[in-house]
């Protein structure tokens, strides 16, 4: 009998240990080079569900030079979420000079808490090949040093350094890292593979000794052949290139299922998640925001397409709405039984087939329906539209 309850008492122990297990942090990128005002929506939207703003913050390229995002210092600071300051350093660059870049760095903390802005933390953004790994190492080190022992210094990192020897040196160098596993080979091959993220997320638990973050894909890109064949890739900044565009979008399902499994058994050391990047409402290649959201909360994923009918004195305007909370494909084919109409056309992206009794919308390209969008497709004036006789295929 004591056996039976010192067992049950174990069980019962255990269980408390399973729900005490603190769940994964979510964060978010902002990565927009210049701030408009759809910034306000998507900040003030996303902040029940995303504790930390990354926000890019400074830029260093070979011939253009240093460069500073322009951000809304005054939503920052209204925002009040914990801040973390990207300094992005693009990895063809020839070297990174310690003084000058150091330099460069420290003023744009001084500029930024003289803004008001409370920093949370810095975070170095620096895709240097393996053979470049000693020095970034010492670069950071002498960063660290002339920084406030106050503020963390945390460095982007990729998969590809698991290779190399000196990857224990570099995470020494900095207070934690942020695990990058998508578009970090050939675009062609796909934008993410979920396996293989959770693969390189244990193996960089068991190296590194330091909490570490993953940084998880909600974005899309498109790739445009140039003259020599490779791919030239095209993300929100449009490029004045003509040629076929082939769009790679990662897929929220499939996201949803990693994050689930990372939150029921994380890798050694995983603090947190952080999405890339923060939806704004004109942004064309992220997930919606509502789609973002509902991932991160691990909510069940679903599209429902309904169709919406606006009638004055016999004129119909004609929407698509979603109103679930997975982004949709614009549906292949939409139907509406008809009767007595003098006219009806389709707007961009759809044609139209009109028949005695029938309207017949053939989507003539692909686009995306966010999660609670609405868009127009076409115009009808007709004696009535039996909107119960519509069909939607997808």
């Amino acid at each position: 009998m004591r056996f039976i309850v010192v067992l049950v008492a174990l069980i019962l122990l255990s269980a408390c240990e399973q729900r005490d297990t603190p769940p994964l942090d979510q964060q978010l990128y902002v990565w927009q080079r210049q701030w408009t005002p759809a910034h306000e929506a998507a900040l003030r939207e996303s902040r029940g569900d995303f504790s930390t703003l990354r926000v890019l913050a400074l830029q260093a390229f070979p011939n253009a030079g240093w460069s500073r995002a322009r951000i809304d210092p005054a939503l920052l600071k209204s925002d009040g979420r914990a801040l973390i300051a990207v300094i992005r350093l693009d990895g063809q660059l020839k070297g990174l000079d310690q003084q000058q870049v150091t330099a460069q760095i420290l003023q744009l903390v001084n500029d930024w808490q003289a803004l008001g802005l409370t920093l949370s933390g810095v975070e170095i953004d620096h895709d240097a090949g393996n053979a470049r790994l000693p020095a970034y190492a010492q670069f950071l080190s002498h960063l660290r040093s002339a920084l406030p022992a106050s503020l963390p210094l945390s460095m982007t990192a990729l998969p590809a350094w698991l290779d190399s020897a000196q990857l224990p040196t570099l995470l020494a160098s900095v207070d934690s890292s942020v695990l990058q596993v998508h578009a970090v080979s050939d675009p062609r091959r796909g934008l993410f593979d979920a396996e293989q993220a959770q693969r390189w997320a244990q193996a960089w638990g068991n190296v590194s000794e330091k909490p570490f973050y993953l940084a998880l894909p909600a974005y899309g890109v498109a790739l445009l052949p140039d003259s020599g064949g490779a791919p030239v890739v095209e993300s929100e900044v449009p490029l004045e290139r003509g040629g076929q565009r082939r769009e790679l979008l990662a897929d929220p399902v499939s996201l949803s299922r990693l994050a689930k499994q990372l939150r029921e058994a994380p890798p050694a050391h995983l603090a947190g998640l952080i999405w890339f990047r923060l939806p704004l409402a004109n942004d064309r290649r992220a997930w919606s925001l509502t789609t973002l959201r509902a991932v991160a909360r691990g909510d069940a994923l679903h599209s429902q397409l309904s169709l919406s009918l606006s009638e004055q004195n016999g004129l119909y305007d004609i929407s698509l709405a979603n109103v679930g909370n997975l982004d949709s494909a614009w549906p292949a084919r939409i139907t509406l039984k008809a009767r007595d109409c003098e006219g009806a056309d389709a707007l961009a992206g759809y044609s139209l087939q009109q028949s005695r009794d029938l309207l017949t919308f053939t989507r003539l390209r692909a686009g995306r329906l966010p999660a609670d969008g609405q868009r127009a497709i076409g115009w009808a004036r007709c004696a009535i539209i039996d909107q119960g006789g519509s069909h939607v295929d997808p």
